[in-house]
């Protein structure tokens, strides 16, 4: 029965919206069950018998590092994939993490995905977006929409760091780009010890300690293992991607202690030596064709390699300390492969499963001439680092590769570790891009749709996800959810896979990163060193027949000026198409940040219990300005007020034995000031600290108006650090002080706490629009 006042049936709310819940049934509906036919939507389903995909990506691992490209690091599992597999020895990458991360898993060419740089700059151009738009799909989303279950662990480095915090909309973390399930860090870098923000699925973990005994590279692998038993736990059938992605080997390089006990004393004969077994070794095997030569040492100013034999007998024992945690690290890498291919032997996965183990660019040459023992002083490049700075800190050498120390080789390693090639990562030339590449598959070496044994063809970071998705038998559509995809650059190179004497599927590709420049057609490459702030013209070309000159020795630019002309057009015209543009100069661009993150230095009230804050929500509190820290307490009691950092650079105020205390570690080198007394009751206790010039702060601290402590200044803490975010009444995971961690582990307060505010202050004299300002003016001058 109906009134006036109800709707007629069926006409609530706008018709054109109400979908018949019975439209498109393939059964039939009658009345009941028994006059009805039922019918079930057909389960997505990949092809029969697709093979499971394991793509491991380390980072900024040189060529040379694992032994089938020539190591004497044993890395007996995958000794072991490549003997039954496939080598490419001239595959090529991005000089650099993210934009390899997202040609890997795009096919596209990084700058049209957004990638130019690495997640951490947004100056405010299409190229900069590091933002994966819906047209252009993963890898991960496009099996999964095929019917795998797809997993990411490790690094991701696909999100921008100011997005990388709870709060933010989650759109570019690892959940919405086709994964299921994930487990690492979304940033960069990491400590191996204790990581500074772990992510489950979709949530940053609270995390206050680590067990004793925990590295972050055994976690993961831990995590990944879990992950495959649990789906075969649940499902015989169905076939799985996992994108195990490593911190390591990338700096701060730490090792587990039994693991660089096994390389004491491999590396005190030095990189000279190094470099020439490793090439030996590399010509024996025939990733060369015979003449190839070995470069000199790298010598370009700012990027040269001293001989080993000129260094103090000093220097070389704390150098090759360096190159055994990195080895210890390659080591632990190849033993966690080992336990992941063990589990898939025992779940009998291990036949039908294409491994793919690779690295995002070259090794570095970051850790400078000589290393460091302070990983984020080296690691900063501001303009105005004055004469004073020090980019190391003198550490006992036992500590290095452990928990106390976030260290970097010097660059005569990463030398080493690119050999036969020069220069090192965020260089176009063969050290930043050229790196090791495995592929193995025993089903498919059975069916013949893979031959193993050595490729010289060149192939490019870009072809791995078609030529992946060709192996598991798949089509890229030209649709998905209803919008048109991009086209990808990529070339599937199953061909190659197949058959040794098919030519590469990849004819020619350009490359920039940071202003160097690369481009490739049919064995031959154009390249530029470039030098920040000079001008981008034709003079700095070099050419190079990488057929007949591998390790770039010759430079046939003056021999071919057309072919130069020739090939440096068509950069312009693929840098035009792929939105490389505009061109890294000199007017502080890259320091440039979304105007909207102005409101992340508006003043913050933190309460008892909150989670720690994200590294870069943090940063824009303190970063290059004053500032204020309020902390009230309704009781005061013994424990940490508030901390920000880690061991390589934070501060915290605490309470132990009835005083109030400031510590303050300057990139590894611990301060502290004893700041009297706190009887009970009711406080307030103000850290302000004074941006002055020279990239110095002054602090005081204050206990209810009256100024109980001002230390001599001290650098302030920029760049990545302080790395570790703010925590409030606890020093969560790595420590500010080691001392106090070792008295009172993470010390949680044990008093009443209020709050603690954070109130941002002026931008110092070096801040970033100080600095930009400068930088335009001298790049005016330069014009």
């Amino acid at each position: 029965m109906t009134t006036s006042d109800s709707p007629a049936p069926n006409s609530r709310g706008n018709a054109g919206t109400r979908r018949d819940p019975y439209d498109g049934f393939p059964g039939r509906i009658g009345r009941t069950f028994a006059e009805s036919e039922p019918a079930w939507p057909r389960r997505t389903a990949p092809p029969p018998r697709a093979p499971n995909i394991v793509v491991v990506l380390v980072d900024d691992m040189g060529y040379s590092d694992i032994g089938p490209f020539g190591s004497e690091i044993a890395t007996p599992t995958l000794a072991a994939l490549a003997e039954e597999g496939v080598r490419l020895t001239n595959y090529h990458t991005m000089p650099l993490c993210s934009p390899a991360r997202a040609a890997l898993l795009t096919g596209l060419n990084p700058h049209r995905v957004g990638y130019a740089m690495v997640a951490n700059s947004d100056p405010g151009f299409p190229g900069y977006g590091m933002e994966i738009a819906d047209d252009i799909p993963t890898l991960a989303e496009l099996l999964h929409d095929a019917g795998y279950a797809t997993y990411a662990v490790g690094k991701w480095h696909l999100v921008r760091d100011s997005a990388s915090n709870a709060a933010d909309d989650r759109n570019n973390w690892p959940l919405r780009k086709g994964f299921d399930r994930y487990y690492g860090v979304l940033e960069g870098l990491t400590s191996l010890f204790h990581p500074h923000q772990l992510v489950r699925d979709n949530s940053p973990l609270d995390i206050d300690e680590f067990p004793d005994g925990y590295y972050y590279t055994d976690d993961i692998t831990d995590q990944a293992i879990s992950m495959v038993k649990s789906l075969r736990a649940h499902d015989p059938d169905k076939p799985f991607f996992l994108y195990l992605a490593h911190n390591a080997v990338h700096g701060p390089l730490q090792a587990k202690e039994e693991d660089i006990a096994r390389h004491r004393g491999r590396y005190d004969e030095g990189w000279d030596v190094l470099r020439e077994r490793r090439f030996a070794a590399q010509l024996a095997d025939g990733l060369f064709p015979p003449g190839t030569r070995l470069p000199e040492r790298n010598s370009e100013a700012g990027l040269d390699v001293p001989a080993w034999a000129d260094l103090t007998d000093e220097q070389r024992k704390l150098y090759a300390r360096y190159m055994e945690v990195y080895a210890a690290l390659v080591d632990n890498i190849d033993q966690n492969l080992g336990r992941l291919t063990e589990t898939l032997e025992a779940l009998g996965e291990l036949d039908n499963t294409v491994i793919v183990f690779t690295s995002d660019n070259g090794g570095t040459g970051e850790g400078g001439a000589e290393g460091t023992r302070s990983y984020f002083s080296r690691f900063v490049h501001h303009p105005a680092l004055p004469g004073d700075w020090t980019p190391d800190v003198d550490r006992d050498p036992e500590l290095i590769g452990g928990p106390r120390s976030l260290v970097h080789y010097p660059r005569g390693w990463g030398m080493a570790s690119n050999t036969p090639f020069r220069l090192y990562k965020g260089h176009t030339y063969a050290g930043g891009v050229r790196v090791p590449f495995v592929l193995s598959w025993p089903k498919g070496a059975r069916e013949g749709l893979i031959a193993p044994g050595l490729r010289t063809q060149y192939q490019y970071v870009t072809d791995i996800a078609p030529t992946l998705l060709r192996l598991t038998g798949l089509e890229r559509p030209a649709e998905r959810r209803g919008v048109t995809l991009q086209e990808p650059d990529g070339f599937g190179f199953t061909p190659v896979l197949a058959d040794a004497e098919h030519r590469s599927t990849h004819r020619e590709q350009y490359c920039e990163m940071t202003g160097n420049r690369s481009f490739y057609r049919d064995g031959h490459k154009l390249v530029t060193l470039h030098r920040p702030g000079t001008p981008y013209d034709d003079s700095e070309w070099a050419l190079y027949d990488i057929a007949a000159d591998p390790t770039e020795i010759h430079d046939l630019a003056a021999e071919h000026p057309y072919l130069v002309a020739e090939l440096a057009a068509s950069w312009e015209e693929a840098a035009r198409r792929n939105g490389v543009f505009p061109l890294p100069d000199g007017s502080g661009a890259l320091a440039r940040r979304n105007p909207a993150e102005r409101r992340l230095s508006r003043p913050l009230t933190l309460l008892p219990g909150t989670p720690e804050l994200e590294r870069y929500r943090s940063s824009r509190l303190i970063a290059l300005r004053s500032f204020e820290i309020s902390v009230v307490l309704d009781e005061a009691g013994e424990g940490v007020l508030v901390s920000h950092g880690d061991q390589g650079g934070g501060y915290s105020l605490y309470v132990e034995d009835g005083r109030l205390h400031f510590a303050y570690n300057e990139y590894g080198v611990l301060h502290g000031s004893d700041a009297g007394p706190l009887t009970r009751g009711e406080h307030v206790v103000v850290l302000a600290a004074a941006a002055e010039p020279g990239l110095r702060w002054g602090f005081t601290v204050s206990v209810d108006g009256e100024v109980r402590a001002a230390p001599p200044s001290v650098h302030q803490l920029i760049g990545m650090a302080p790395f570790q975010g703010i925590s409030v009444g606890i020093d969560r995971k790595s420590p500010v002080s080691w001392p106090l961690y070792e008295r009172h582990r993470s010390f949680r307060y044990r008093g009443r706490l209020r709050s603690v505010t954070y109130r941002p202050g002026a931008p110092g004299p070096d801040s970033p629009e100080a600095v930009a300002a400068a930088l335009r003016e001298a790049a005016a001058t330069f014009e």
